[in-house]
């Protein structure tokens, strides 16, 4: 069968790959360089024990400070607000205390495979070098604030090893941490990505070297049959036959999707990094500033500060501020740090209001199936979500019941 995959970030490559092995003829296209985009830039954490949706209960009391703290770690620009209500409504509704341990459940089960699947995928290739399962530390200055998270018992109750650390152990495993941090959470088994744009093409390269196709070329939009069966794209460079299009284009999705009739919540949650190029500290993982909500991961170009959330639309021009903000709680985070200079990045996270992406078949389509809306998981959750789509294109019983991250769900 032939198969169309549009979205070359990590996405749309490991979906790629994963459908590539059940024996389809597969081509991955996007307009960008391989793996652009938040494949790029963001944390390069692999979370594989996170499993607590972004929306939690009494949350709506946060919304008002969320508007008038332009650099806090959550912030709706006010030309923004009206368009933004309905999305910002079905995520609060989304943090019912009735719907999380749903929402974890289902968090878990594309999360906690990630490394052995990626070595799966990467074997032989020299691309796991790019990961470290190094864990992951969680750092609070308050202590309160970690005795109130729900966090550690979500992941609990699911199985996740983690350890509380005082502050003497805090500053024995980190030694660059500033004193303000009293207390954290050691998450051993998650790791991270040294690289995440290298780590995506060595991905792409796996998926051509196994015979996929990879054609770099802007599609605007679908070929349609007989109603609601989809056989191909519209590209730049001409019309592209084939029996399945799988959506991978992140936060762009539903653009590529308008006037299908498809109602899908999607939104865009700006993320920004600041990289201190050649630092002179170390790190042994990344460290979260759990209030700030800003991670430090030691990466080969750098140490990246990546972090917070601003709803502003896919079309607002960046605000660096909140890229120097992040700078800023990174020397917060360690007072002794010194670099040779900064780069700052701004990207889309491709969000949906209960923190799960869509994964499956459009409703009432042939043809056409989903693959996006992953947040701030996307690196984690990427190679699962992959494999649950290629059994349910290749009509296979799926590793993972994909239920919870139908399309009609909303």
């Amino acid at each position: 069968m032939k198969v169309i995959v549009v979205g070359a970030g990590i996405v749309g490559a490991c979906a790629a790959n994963f459908i590539l092995r059940d024996g389809h003829e597969v081509t991955l296209i996007d307009s960008n360089e391989v793996g652009s985009g938040c494949s790029y830039g963001n944390a390069g954490s692999l979370s594989v024990g996170s499993c607590s949706p972004l929306s939690m209960p009494g949350m709506v009391k946060d919304i008002p400070g969320w508007l008038f703290d332009p650099l806090g770690p959550l912030h709706i620009r006010k030309a923004y607000l009206l368009k933004a209500l309905p999305w910002l409504f079905r995520f609060v509704r989304a943090g019912e205390a009735s719907l999380i341990a749903e929402k974890a459940d289902a968090m878990r089960a594309l999360h906690r495979d990630a490394i052995s699947l990626y070595s799966e995928l990467l074997r032989g290739t020299g691309g796991m070098d790019f990961v470290r399962v190094s864990g992951v530390l969680q750092a609070y200055r308050n202590n309160k604030k970690l005795d109130q998270s729900v966090d550690w018992r979500l992941r609990g109750e699911r199985g996740v090893r983690q350890q509380t650390l005082d502050a003497a152990e805090l500053w024995d495993l980190v030694p660059a941490l500033s004193h303000e941090f009293r207390q954290g959470v050691l998450l051993p088994e998650h790791g991270f990505i040294t690289a995440p744009q290298r780590f995506v093409q060595a991905l792409v390269r796996r998926f051509s070297g196994d015979g996929g196709k990879v054609l770099r070329t802007r599609v605007k939009g679908l070929i349609q049959e007989q109603g609601k069966t989809v056989c191909g794209v519209v590209t730049a460079s001409g019309e592209i036959r084939t029996q399945v299009v799988v959506i991978c284009a992140g936060a762009w999705s539903m653009r590529l999707l308008a006037g299908n009739g498809l109602r899908i919540p999607l939104e865009t949650q700006r993320g920004y990094h600041a990289v201190a190029h050649e630092p002179n500290i170390k790190l042994p993982m990344p460290i979260v500033a759990s209030e700030a909500k800003v991670y430090a991961t030691p990466m080969l170009g750098g140490l990246r500060f990546a972090g917070t959330v601003e709803i502003a639309g896919l079309n607002a021009p960046p605000d660096y501020r909140r890229a120097e903000a992040n700078l800023t709680h990174g020397r917060a985070m360690f007072p002794t740090l010194e670099y040779s200079g900064v780069e700052e990045w701004m990207g889309h996270r491709p969000c949906l209001p209960d923190s799960l992406p869509v994964v499956g078949a459009a409703p009432g389509y042939q043809g056409l199936f989903l693959n996006f809306g992953h947040g701030h998981y996307g690196m984690t959750a990427s190679p699962a979500s992959g494999a649950l789509l290629a059994a349910l294109i290749s009509g296979r019983t799926p590793p993972a019941d994909p239920y919870p991250y139908r399309a009609d769900r909303f």
